[in-house]
């Protein structure tokens, strides 16, 4: 009889636990579309984040160095050796380089004769890049277009040795640009930290719209227990029961979210072209069990944690002065390992830290804030308004907190990205100073040529010029025995092309000094390995010459791992092994064909491996802003997501407490008046935390410049602030608080219901 009447029990419960949703039907409505955004922000966010990822491989790609197969004689190639090489069975593709008459420089490829790299590698080592004109075209498409001037190329795949050739053939390099190395690195291990934070939103906004059902439940869960039925009991039907909701909308909401992302990487980011100026790439395939796990993980996390919590709540019941007193210490204690930490991993502990704390602080110190100009205001209608507003604060602080998180985020991120944009600017413009770079023949004097052109520097107005000789030195009291080898870069002699160059740190007048070989400049990373400054001495060994010289200047390199010294050409001594030569060359009013011409007779050659630096950065900067686009997506989704969520919840709870605010009009208020007190009540609220959004943001922007950056790749980018886009955000969130203020408006006239929390299951307001 007992088993019946508990298989009885048991079969009720599911009904009566459900009747709470029949009767208010749109509060499963919310919580399904909540899971639902949650699950497409998220899935949106590491999609945009991936392609992110698949767009900087493909950037990097597309400027990484290469070999290319050159004719003996030195002539320039045609279409008839491309034929001459198939045949011989060499694995070759076309690149075509088009300056049109007007317009950014275009580069024809054929993707099918490039699908024998592939083959022969294992891997595609073809530029997989849309043919959309930017800078990528079919080459059928790039010949015929009218231009000023074009050179082929033939590409040769990485398995292609000298000895494949044909005779009259050989191989060479072929780069389009610096390797960009660490600097892509580095921008991906910020996005990978910056998608953490946007999980951690997801279920914030997740957990305060279950907070708020559950509080609507209290009155269903305390007649249950009349009747008999357990806590635990409960409990399980609420696991179940969320498990069941999470399954049937996770997977529309991951589905949503890869869409939103192509969407915004394809045809449907044409309706950001207006704000970004550029078309995004199309995403790359990904699987579906990975992010269906993690949002299943995330949303009984974020829903169901307060069982446990509750079950704990007796053992670890904290008074709330001691709450914050805890809270403002893990704040501090977040802030110094933050600028203390040896390792990333004590970096990202300190984040959490911050974060955790500032989470926990924001709403008490608003609230407290509220009360306290509350107390101190004689007017009624104000200190109403500053009382409500810690009600708001408390009963919203979930979504407030995730709106405040995702501010911190877009703010962050734009200093971010807008920071790496000018860095690669920059780092362009250092590594391609002059308008061409000319490659000095194997077997040429170099110095011939220095010494012509040093003859017709007076005469020819405009043109500048230096010779740069690379190899490699030794440390002899390196640190570390993986830093025993740094790169020299040595100039003769030091020209303006590089005086334009930043530096951290330098002496007073350091180009003069290095131009009289008074000392070497050195890149940060080696700077901050061997804990180098100005004014110290570098011990180098340059061939089997070992000395001591002193740091004249620190300038920053990004994109390398490895030291480098800079100095004066002319302190070499005649033992060292210089790698490679070439002449960086801006040639001024004649142009470049005469200096051309007169270095192929110097040295006896029919042509040149001539480098146009100027289309060089085009081309680079064209396709790495496409990364960078992807990043202001992924903020823009974000930031949407985070203040729709706001917007849903202050509007499901302005709603239910329509009935307090209706005792205004019965006090004799007029609706207008009513209706001006909530709009202030709510852009007070919205904008209030934007305001303490800006100072993590801020230092969120710090953490990831000056402490990630150095720790992970030796190098740091600068702190760069951008108070124009923080008008920009302060609007959005006073945006968000009208729109509350205008749904509450229109709630005044309907029927009001009894006020629940959604931020405490068992205790009232009022």
């Amino acid at each position: 009889m007992r088993s019946a009447r508990s298989f009885s029990r048991s079969f009720v419960l599911p009904g009566a636990l459900l009747s709470h949703y029949r009767r208010h039907p749109l509060q499963l409505i919310a919580l399904a579309i909540m899971i639902l955004l949650a699950t497409m922000l998220w899935t949106g966010v590491n999609h945009l984040t991936s392609q992110a990822r698949a767009s900087l491989n493909q950037s990097e790609q597309a400027v990484a160095e290469r070999q290319q197969v050159v004719r003996a004689d030195g002539r320039a190639l045609a279409i008839e050796d491309f034929v001459s090489l198939r045949l011989a069975g060499v694995c070759a593709m076309p690149w075509l380089e088009v300056a049109p008459e007007t317009g950014n420089r275009l580069v024809g490829i054929d993707p099918l004769a490039g699908q024998c790299f592939g083959a022969k590698a294992g891997v595609s080592q073809t530029p997989d890049q849309p043919l959309n004109g930017k800078p990528f075209v079919d080459i059928h498409t790039a010949a015929g277009i009218s231009a000023r001037e074009s050179r082929l190329f033939l590409l040769a795949s990485d398995a292609t040795q000298a000895a494949d050739l044909p005779p009259g053939y050989h191989l060479k390099t072929f780069s389009t640009s610096p390797d960009t190395g660490e600097l892509g690195d580095s921008f991906l291990l910020n996005l990978e930290a910056l998608g953490v934070l946007v999980l951690l939103i997801a279920a914030l906004l997740l957990r305060s719209v279950y907070l708020l059902g559950l509080a609507q439940r209290r009155d269903s869960f305390a007649l249950l227990k009349r009747f008999g039925v357990s806590s635990g009991q409960v409990q399980r039907w609420l696991v179940l029961e969320i498990l069941v909701l999470a399954l049937v909308c996770v997977v529309p909401g991951v589905w949503l979210g890869r869409w939103l992302a192509a969407g915004l990487g394809s045809g449907f980011g044409n309706a950001l072209n207006g704000l970004f100026d550029i078309p995004l790439y199309a995403g790359q395939g990904q699987g579906w069990l990975t992010p269906v796990l993690v949002m299943l993980a995330v949303v009984v996390v974020a829903c169901l944690g307060d069982l446990l919590v509750l079950r704990l709540r007796g053992h670890l019941n904290v008074p709330m002065p001691a709450r914050a007193g805890l809270a403002a210490v893990l704040f501090s204690a977040g802030l110094v390992m933050a600028w203390l930490a040896p390792s990333l991993p004590w970096v990202f502990v300190a984040v959490a830290l911050v974060f955790a704390s500032a989470g926990w602080l924001t709403p008490a110190a608003v609230a407290q804030l509220a009360h306290w100009r509350a107390s101190r205001s004689a007017a009624p209608l104000t200190r109403w308004r500053y009382r409500e507003l810690t009600v708001l604060v408390r009963r919203l602080t979930l979504p407030l907190v995730a709106l405040q998180f995702a501010l911190a985020m877009v703010l962050a991120v734009q200093a971010l990205v807008t920071t790496f944009e000018s860095t690669f600017d920059r780092w362009l413009a250092q590594r391609l100073e002059a308008a061409y770079y000319v490659e000095v023949p194997a077997g040429a004097d170099s110095r011939e040529a220095a010494e012509w052109l040093t003859g017709q520097q007076a005469s020819v107005p405009g043109l500048q010029w230096h010779r740069a000789i690379r190899g490699q030195a030794r440390l002899p009291g390196a640190k570390h025995a993986g830093d025993r080898q740094v790169d020299v870069f040595a100039l003769t002699p030091v020209s303006p092309l590089i005086r334009g160059w930043t530096l951290l740190e330098a002496v007073d007048r350091p180009w003069e000094a290095l131009a009289a070989g008074d000392g070497v400049m050195i890149n940060e990373q080696l700077a901050r390995r061997e804990n180098l400054g100005v004014g110290d001495r570098v011990q180098l060994v340059l061939g089997d010459q070992p000395g001591a010289m002193p740091v004249l200047g620190v300038y920053p390199d990004y994109g390398r791992p490895v030291g480098e010294v800079l100095l004066n050409g002319a302190t070499l001594p005649d033992s060292f092994n210089a790698s490679s030569e070439s002449l960086s060359i801006t040639p001024g009013k004649p142009g470049m064909q005469s200096i051309t011409d007169a270095l192929q007779h110097l040295w006896g050659v029919q042509a040149l491996s001539l480098r146009d630096n100027g289309t060089v950065r085009e081309l680079a900067t064209g396709v790495f802003d496409q990364t960078f686009a992807l990043t202001r997506a992924m903020t823009l989704l974000t930031l949407i997501l985070a203040a729709s969520a706001l917007l849903m919840m202050g509007w499901v709870f302005f709603s239910t407490r329509a009935w307090y605010f209706r005792l205004l009009v019965v006090w004799g208020l007029p609706h207008r008046e009513v209706a001006g007190q909530l709009l202030r009540l709510a852009l007070t609220l919205t904008g209030g935390i934007a305001v303490l959004a800006l100072p993590l943001g801020i230092w969120l922007t710090w953490v990831l410049v000056h402490r990630i950056n150095p720790l992970a790749f030796g190098w740091s980018l600068p702190m760069v602030v951008y108070p124009a886009f923080w008008l920009e955000i302060a609007v959005l969130s006073l945006a968000i608080g009208l729109s509350i203020a205008l749904l509450m408006r229109r709630q005044l006239r309907k029927p009001g219901v009894a006020p629940v929390s959604a931020g405490a299951p068992s205790e009232g307001e009022r």
